[in-house]
């Protein structure tokens, strides 16, 4: 018999609060997590906004000497897994160790602490280097002190896939289940690249919004006047178990995770490719996967940065998939509350999206006032709407060609 894989506790640290319960309340009151930069002075680059997470302190999650030897988005996954730990009433211990794996990638990983040793380098010199900066730079690292804090000693790695990371993390947590290679994943992402290269370096490519004296309203998806995303910070982390594991030990059942698609473009290193074909085929992939119908799908929420040229393709790819029902189709962009976090935005949006069938509320974009003609779908403009979502997509696509979709379903038994 076929394994099936359920959710059963979700954590998140992020621009709209340090745990999932902050992060449910912005989404419904529709407050805006982005502002002026407050890590540093951002005074000298163009871009001077962001999406922070705001108030945190890792000593409330670790001992503080280990702490300091770890960067800012190790961290940030350490706090939402105790969180989704917690939630999912999980206990690792030598009874079930060997069968907890641990997926937790990172786009760009210790960005933060590479930056600040790189500056160590060139005033003080190479041999006042940290003897930890590898460590602290490596993306695999927040899996890797996660595995070490919880005494997980399942399959451990970091997939690094940009902005689709995350949700190829739940995705191999699925299949690793599914073949019988553990009974619980920890999965999701972290990332903290909120540091001044990463912005100069982003804007040089023209991707991040400029709109300094607007920050709330900067991340606009699908809206005419959008003009780049809106860089973001945080970590989403989800326990995925066996369901037969899940019921033995009465774990509280979240979702089920039923469908996972993941293609490549073959196209180009940061652009789409035309008509979003990539995209159309990792949505198909996880409808056959899941065994549904295009119509059976309640609510979508899609990668939708607020970049001209991913929205318009992503509306697309869903027309192709969707057919005439994508008009009917409900669509949203958490990245117009918090702003792009990267190789964590694939988990941190599969949570939100979770809550929404929890609450019966289709999460909104928020910040869409004018249409772009091109984007014309229903994308669940500036307030929650009441509805029930039994089964829902989230999309995910990155630099590199990257394109993932994964399907929630309520659980039945």
């Amino acid at each position: 018999m076929e394994r099936r894989v359920v959710i059963t506790g979700m954590g998140a640290v992020s621009p709209l609060g340090l745990d999932v319960p902050a992060l449910w309340r912005s989404i419904v009151e529709k407050r805006s997590g982005v502002g002026r930069i407050t890590l540093f002075d951002p005074s000298d680059l163009e871009v001077q906004i962001a999406a922070e997470v705001k108030g945190f302190d890792p000593a409330n999650y670790m001992d503080r000497k280990e702490a300091r030897r770890n960067d800012r988005f190790v961290h940030f996954a350490v706090a939402a897994t105790k969180e989704a730990m917690r939630s999912a009433n999980l206990t690792i211990d030598e009874d079930n160790a060997d069968d907890v794996a641990v997926i937790i990638g990172s786009g760009i990983g210790g960005l933060t602490s590479l930056s600040e040793q790189f500056k160590v380098f060139f005033e003080k010199g190479p041999g006042r280097v940290s003897p930890f900066l590898v460590p602290m730079m490596i993306t695999n690292m927040a899996g890797g002190i996660v595995s070490i804090l919880t005494g997980a000693r399942g399959p451990n790695y970091s997939p690094v896939s940009a902005c689709a990371t995350s949700t190829n993390a739940i995705g191999e947590g699925m299949h690793l289940i599914k073949r019988g290679a553990a009974k619980t994943v920890i999965a999701g992402g972290a990332e903290a690249p909120i540091v001044p290269m990463a912005l100069a370096a982003f804007n040089s490519a023209r991707a991040l919004s400029t709109r300094n004296d607007e920050p709330e309203t900067a991340s606009r998806p699908f809206d005419a006047t959008r003009d780049g995303f809106v860089m973001g910070e945080g970590a989403a982390v989800l326990v995925m178990e066996d369901l037969s594991y899940a019921l033995e030990r009465g774990a509280p059942i979240l979702a089920e995770v039923v469908g996972y698609g993941w293609t490549s473009d073959a196209y180009h290193i940061t652009a789409p490719a035309e008509g979003g074909v990539g995209m159309v085929k990792a949505m198909r992939l996880a409808l056959r996967e899941a065994g549904l119908k295009p119509e059976e799908i309640d609510y979508l929420n899609a990668h939708g940065t607020s970049t001209p040229a991913n929205d318009r393709t992503e509306t697309q790819a869903i027309k192709t998939v969707f057919g005439d029902y994508a008009y009917k189709l409900p669509i949203s962009s958490s990245k117009s509350y918090f702003g792009h976090l990267l190789g964590a935005a694939g988990a941190m949006e599969s949570v939100v999206s979770i809550l929404g069938m929890q609450n019966n509320l289709i999460p909104p974009t928020i910040n869409l006032k004018e249409p772009d003609p091109e984007c014309d779908l229903d994308y669940v403009p500036n307030e929650p709407r009441p509805a029930r979502i039994d089964t829902l997509m989230n999309n995910s696509m990155g630099f590199g060609g990257h394109n993932v979709s994964l399907i929630f379903r309520r659980y039945n038994d």
